[in-house]
C-alpha cells in the first residue's frame, strides 16, 4: 500500500475510536507540552536577561582590584597556598587617575572612556520637619550619562563643575516631594544640607531628575526611599578628603574591539604588568558582561535541559500506551490482517501500515503538545513579566521526537502483526 493509504487508514481508525486515541496521545501531549513550557519560559528569560544586561553595556570590562595569591610548588606535587600579606588597601594598591591616563593611552583606539564613581556615604536631607533619605554618589559625566536619566528639570554637570569640584547636586523628583512638594520646576537653584554622619553639607540644586521606582527592590514608602544624589566626581572625593582613586573602574570599549574577552585579558596583562608587578599583595582582575551572560546562558539551558528531562519521562510512558493500544489494536483486527495477506499482503506491508498507524497518533499528539505547550509557556512567561519567546528548535525536535517515539513503540506491534499466520488470523474468534 502507498503511504498516502496508510496514513487515511490511520486517520480512520483514529476518527472511530475518538476517546481512545485521545486517552492514547495523553502521554504524548502531556510529555511534549511540559517541555515545550519550560523550555519558551527558560528561553523567554534567557532573551529578556540579555537584553536587559545589553542595555547595561554587554561590551564593558570591569576592572578592580583583587586579593593575590601566592602558590608555591611542593615535593610530590603538592602546592602550598597563602593569601595576600596585608588584608586591607593600602595608599599603593588603588588605581589613580595617573593609570587611567596611561591605559587609555596604551589603547587609544580600544577604549571609548571610564565610568567613574564615587560614593560619599548615606545621609539625610533636612528643612525643619522636612526630610528625604538619599544615598551620596560622585560620577563622571560618562557615569551620569550611562544612567539614562529622564531629566525633568535643570541641567546636568558642566565641565567647571567636575573641574572644580563645586558643591552642586542633581536629586530626585522624589527628593522633591519630600523637601518640595514636589514642585521639580523650582528646586534648581535651591540649597539643600545634608546631614552625614553628624556633620551638615550644603550642596546647591542644578537639576532633577525621575527616580525609576521599579529598580527599587526594597518595598518601602515613597517618603521612606532612599535615592541617589549626585555629585561632580571631585567633589565626593574632596567631602572624603581623599585622592581621586578608585578600587573599580568600568572600562567602556571602542568599535575597533573585536572580542571583549581578549581585550580583557589585555588590559589586565597590561595593568598588572605596568603598575601591580611588584605589588605583593594585590593585582589588577577584569570581567565582561559578556561572559557573565554566557555563564548564565549556559546554566539556564543547563536547568532547562534538566528539567525537560524529567517532563520527558513522560513521553517515555506515553510510548508505551501507544505500544499497548496498538496490542489491543492488532488482537481486535486479526481478521483484517489475515484477510490481507490471504489477499496477498506482506509481511512489509503489513508492518508499513501499523508503523505509520503509531507514528500518525504520536504526531497528532505531538501537534497538541506542542500548541498547548506553547500557550502555556507563553502566558507562565508574560505572569513573569518576560515577553515570550518560542524555541522553534525545540518545537522542530519534539514534533520529530514523538515521530521517533512512534517508529520505535510502534515497531514490536507491528512486526507482530506482520509474522501473523493469515489462517490462524482468518479462524480467530
Amino acid at each position: 500500500m502507498l503511504l498516502l493509504d496508510n496514513i487515511v487508514l490511520a486517520l480512520n481508525g483514529i476518527r472511530a475510536n475518538k476517546m481512545r486515541s485521545l486517552l492514547t496521545m495523553l502521554g504524548i501531549i502531556i510529555g511534549i507540552a511540559s517541555v515545550i513550557a519550560i523550555m519558551t519560559v527558560g528561553t523567554s528569560m534567557t532573551a529578556s536577561m540579555a537584553d536587559t544586561m545589553s542595555s547595561y553595556g554587554a561590551n564593558d570590562i570591569t576592572m578592580g582590584v583583587s586579593q593575590k595569591s601566592t602558590e608555591t610548588e611542593m615535593m610530590d606535587g603538592m602546592r602550598f597556598e597563602w593569601g595576600p600579606r596585608k588584608k586591607s588597601l593600602g595608599d599603593d594598591d588603588y588605581i589613580y587617575m595617573e593609570m587611567l591616563s596611561v591605559l587609555k593611552e596604551e589603547f587609544t583606539d580600544k577604549i571609548e572612556h571610564f565610568l567613574l564613581e564615587c560614593s560619599a556615604g548615606d545621609g539625610q536631607a533636612k528643612d525643619g520637619s522636612l526630610y528625604a533619605n538619599v544615598e551620596l554618589k560622585g560620577v563622571n559625566d560618562e557615569r551620569f550619562e550611562d544612567d539614562k536619566l529622564e531629566m525633568l528639570s535643570g541641567r546636568s554637570f558642566k565641565e567647571t563643575d567636575q573641574k572644580d569640584g563645586r558643591k552642586v547636586a542633581i536629586v530626585s523628583d522624589y527628593f522633591c516631594n519630600n523637601m518640595f512638594k514636589g514642585d521639580t520646576a523650582s528646586a534648581p537653584g535651591k540649597e539643600i544640607s545634608i546631614l552625614v554622619d553628624g556633620k551638615y553639607h550644603y550642596f546647591t540644586i542644578i537639576g532633577v531628575y525621575e527616580y525609576d521606582a521599579s529598580a527599587n527592590w526594597v518595598s518601602t514608602s515613597e517618603e521612606e526611599t532612599t535615592t541617589t544624589v549626585y555629585l561632580p566626581l571631585k567633589t565626593a572625593f574632596d567631602f572624603k578628603h581623599e585622592d581621586q582613586r578608585f578600587e573599580q573602574v568600568t572600562v567602556v570599549t571602542g568599535s575597533s574591539v573585536t572580542s571583549v574577552d581578549d581585550f580583557m585579558m589585555e588590559i589586565q596583562s597590561f595593568m598588572n604588568r605596568r603598575f601591580y608587578r611588584n605589588n605583593e599583595s594585590y593585582e589588577i582582575s577584569c570581567s565582561s558582561m559578556s561572559s557573565f551572560m554566557a555563564e548564565m546562558t549556559e546554566s539556564m539551558n543547563t536547568m532547562s535541559m534538566a528539567i525537560s528531562f524529567i517532563a520527558g519521562i513522560s513521553l517515555l510512558v506515553g510510548g508505551i500506551g501507544v505500544m499497548n493500544i496498538m496490542l489491543v489494536s492488532i488482537q481486535e483486527r486479526t481478521k483484517e490482517i489475515g484477510t490481507r495477506k490471504a489477499l496477498g499482503a506482506t509481511n512489509a506491508s503489513i508492518r508499513v501500515q501499523f508503523i505509520v498507524e503509531a507514528m500518525v497518533l504520536c504526531f497528532m499528539g505531538g501537534i497538541i503538545g506542542v500548541i498547548i505547550g506553547t500557550v502555556l509557556g507563553s502566558v507562565l512567561s508574560k505572569q513573569m513579566g518576560y515577553d515570550a519567546s518560542a524555541p522553534i528548535g525545540a518545537i522542530v525536535f519534539a514534533v520529530a521526537f514523538s515521530m521517533v517515539i512512534g517508529v520505535f513503540f510502534g515497531f514490536y506491534p507491528a512486526n507482530k502483526a506482520a509474522k501473523m499466520n493469515p489462517v490462524d488470523a482468518l479462524r480467530y474468534e
